[in-house]
């Protein structure tokens, strides 16, 4: 972290709030190598905790930062690491809470922009959300209705962009934990003032659970970081392959492509037919399903909801 970068941090956290000209200033200091080091990205946490009314300019200022320290500040870049994501987690709720919406938003879009997070990241994220839920307290209440067991439209919008991110359990996916989140929140505020946005939301999550499928399922951080070493990897069976590519004749040229799998016929793939099978719902999903309609011996209009989805879409 540069010394101008602290300056201008302490400064404001002096003050207690940040101007438009100094929210300029530090983004300049801050990316002048275009990244976030650690020291700047602790920094910025510190400064955020000590601004009492946070201006729409710092909390982009802020999200931004955070999220490209978060995914791209360990390689391979777009992957988070386990040391990131847990750093994330410690700032965001040193005193056992997330404090404000900007945090909770920051939290989103890491999940959102990143290729691949630990599953505790995403899990974090639902856990403060179902609690919000249940409690009717925390950020997304904030000038809003302070009714516990009702679901708000800033949760149902939440929610939805947590368990469709990039990354996480399943990418751009429900996960069967997230899908019984969904159904601990529809239990919990049956019958309550809900957004009109939360019947289509438990829908089209279960649904996506129960019929997703995982054919175009995403890299982990540790085989993305594979792939980088082999590309970079000068010495690799490959680069030796096109070495000797320049020196072969056109007598040898078939033989070497065989060598490395070129010209091997390759079973194909049914891409249409997986699609097809993953869609459809296993029969431990069915039960898996029986047995949440089953909890309280009766289908609420919810679950008739989601077993007219099923049967329509089937």
């Amino acid at each position: 972290m540069t010394l101008h970068f602290r300056a201008l941090a302490a400064q404001a956290a002096e003050d207690s709030a940040i101007s438009a000209q100094e929210i300029l200033a530090l983004r300049r200091a801050a990316w002048p190598d275009g990244k976030i080091d650690p020291e700047e990205a602790e920094a910025i946490f510190i400064l955020n905790d000590q601004i009492e009314t946070p201006t729409r300019e710092w909390s982009d200022f802020f999200i931004e930062a955070l999220v490209e320290f978060t995914v791209n500040g360990t390689e391979p870049r777009g992957h988070v690491s386990e040391e990131n994501a847990r750093w994330l987690i410690e700032r965001v709720s040193h005193d056992g809470k997330v404090e404000s919406l900007t945090e909770l938003e920051l939290l989103v879009c890491v999940l959102e922009k990143a290729l691949s997070a630990p599953d505790a990241l995403r899990l974090f994220v639902l856990q403060q959300i179902e609690q919000e839920v249940l409690t009717g307290e925390g950020p997304t209440r904030c000038g809003g209705r302070l009714q516990a067991g009702a679901i708000s439209a800033a949760e149902c919008t939440l929610i939805r962009r947590t368990i469709f991110a990039a990354g996480g359990d399943r990418p751009a996916g429900v996960s069967q934990r997230e899908a019984e989140m969904l159904f601990r929140l529809k239990d919990a505020t049956l019958g309550a003032d809900n957004a009109p946005a939360w019947e289509r939301l438990f829908v089209q999550g279960v649904a996506n659970y129960l019929q997703g499928w995982n054919g175009t399922a995403s890299v982990t951080r540790e085989r993305a970081g594979e792939l980088e070493a082999f590309m970079n990897d000068r010495s690799s069976s490959m680069g030796r392959f096109f070495g000797r590519m320049a020196r072969t004749d056109a007598s040898g040229f078939a033989d070497a492509l065989r060598e490395v799998g070129f010209g091997r016929k390759q079973p194909e793939r049914d891409i249409a037919g997986e699609a097809a099978r993953d869609h459809a719902v296993s029969d431990a999903e069915k039960l898996w399903l029986e047995a949440r309609i089953d909890a309280d011996g009766q289908i609420d209009p919810l679950e008739k909801a989601l077993l007219r989805f099923l049967v329509q879409d089937a």
